[in-house]
């Protein structure tokens, strides 16, 4: 699934997955840049906490948002049929960002997943709408979603488990709290099935911000690392056994902190 075209007229919208647990009261750098890209005070932020069931997080945003000098609103997504609800698409057409906040990324999935919202969502970032994601809501921005799985440095035959996302970017695939729940091992089983995309990491308060060149700067207080499979020569998983260890030969790694670049088309990196 390729992101969608958009107007030859507009400019794509910016990406942002952010590992989790942004900072939020003393210098909320990643909201704050995310807040001025969308318009500032101009800015119409949509908040979408369908990941999280408790019922403070949208009201919570939409506070922190507001603070910043936009004007934000959330969107009550609990159930699939929600979706289809002409007055929820109404809110996010009037939208310059919307935000998808943390919690369980299959209740993501599996409510917005293949719906008028989930459509939408595409053909708005394709159009010029920036869309961010924390924790779970960075998870599914990518073609393919990173569900769940275990926690350890070692990629394992049965490390990971897979689900569609919404595809906003097919150049990556996405994992959160990188650093801070050990989560290496289940990254490299995500990128042995299939070594097309490069895999990042995102530590907890980081951000990637892609722009439409899909290039993308580190932003936040912790780093992005970045697995590129592209000269991967050899990997065990098509004969693995269940709970194998996987071999991997090949791999390149790169640990990005604040400031630096990574190109997604051409799997190149730049320090500051």
């Amino acid at each position: 699934m390729c992101p969608s075209a958009g107007s030859e007229k507009t400019t794509r919208g910016w990406v942002i997955p952010i590992g989790g647990a942004e900072e939020k009261a003393n210098n909320p750098e990643i909201l704050q840049r995310f807040c001025d890209l969308c318009g500032g005070s101009d800015a119409r932020i949509l908040v979408i906490p369908t990941a999280s069931e408790l019922e403070d997080t949208g009201p919570l945003y939409v506070e922190l948002f507001e603070s910043m000098g936009a004007r934000s609103v959330f969107i009550p997504v609990d159930e699939r049929e929600d979706c289809f609800k002409d007055e929820i698409q109404a809110k996010l057409k009037r939208s310059t960002g919307i935000f998808i906040t943390g919690g369980n990324q299959l209740r993501l999935s599996t409510i917005l997943g293949g719906t008028p919202v989930a459509q939408l969502i595409r053909h708005l970032n394709a159009d010029g709408v920036h869309v961010a994601g924390t924790s779970a809501g960075a998870a599914i921005i990518s073609e393919h979603m990173i569900a769940g799985g275990r926690s350890g440095p070692t990629p394992l035959e049965d490390g990971v488990t897979m689900a569609p996302g919404l595809g906003l970017t097919n150049k990556i695939i996405i994992d959160q709290h990188f650093r801070q729940r050990d989560r290496i091992g289940r990254l490299l089983t995500a990128l042995s099935y299939n070594p097309f995309a490069s895999g990042i990491g995102i530590d907890e308060d980081t951000a990637a911000f892609i722009g439409p060149d899909r290039v993308f700067e580190v932003v936040g207080s912790g780093a992005v690392t970045v697995v590129d499979p592209s000269e991967l020569r050899h990997s065990s998983m098509h004969d693995a056994r269940h709970r194998d260890a996987i071999t991997l030969i090949g791999l390149k790694l790169h640990i990005l902190a604040s400031g630096a670049r990574y190109d997604t088309n051409t799997r190149t990196a730049y320090s500051e």
